[in-house]
């Protein structure tokens, strides 16, 4: 059998705003899951398309095997958290969402602050509205969280950006505030 295509250059080229063949991609891990490292490893390319792309293979394989990504929790939180690309914030949040039942008490604290970030700081409404779910969720039993996110949810129910806006109302209605 011959040499596997490496990851990176399946997710390279085509046009920048399609899947190109991150399907194939997640079709592979899928069937190999001892590649999903090398997959993971694709975020650190210096192509934003492969990182995008990486981004959205990563969604999908949790999606169908849950299990091959909470190994990588910290490795997510370290090396990706501090990623400017708003695909990968926008990820991050989504699977912190689906992984935090498995998390660490460390784990869930790291991917805390990376959230807390992105809502004081990011401008990207996808990043926004993910950032939202997993500290109201948290918010509810942690007062110091809650505290912290209330003016930050009280701004962001103004934002001219109805998604952003009516997500963030409907957090603070869960939160009574």
């Amino acid at each position: 059998m011959g040499m596997a295509e490496p990851f990176a250059q399946m997710l390279s080229g085509g046009r920048p705003n399609s899947l190109g063949r991150t399907i194939e991609v997640v079709d592979v891990v899928l069937a190999d899951p001892d590649r999903f490292g090398e997959l993971f490893d694709c975020y650190r390319s210096a192509n934003a398309v492969v990182r995008l792309r990486t981004s959205n293979a990563m969604k999908r394989v949790e999606a169908a095997r849950h299990d091959l990504l909470a190994p990588y929790i910290d490795r997510f939180i370290a090396e990706i958290g501090p990623l400017d690309q708003a695909s990968a914030q926008w990820t991050l949040a989504q699977r912190f969402g689906r992984l935090a039942g498995g998390m660490r008490p460390e784990q869930r604290a790291g991917a805390q602050k990376l959230m807390q970030r992105n809502l004081a700081g990011h401008d990207d409404w996808i990043v926004l509205r993910a950032s939202m779910g997993t500290p109201a969720d948290r918010a509810a039993r942690d007062d110091a969280l809650k505290n912290w996110l209330l003016p930050h949810l009280h701004s962001l129910a103004g934002d001219g950006r109805t998604t952003v806006a009516l997500r963030a109302a409907k957090s603070l209605k869960a939160l009574g505030a």
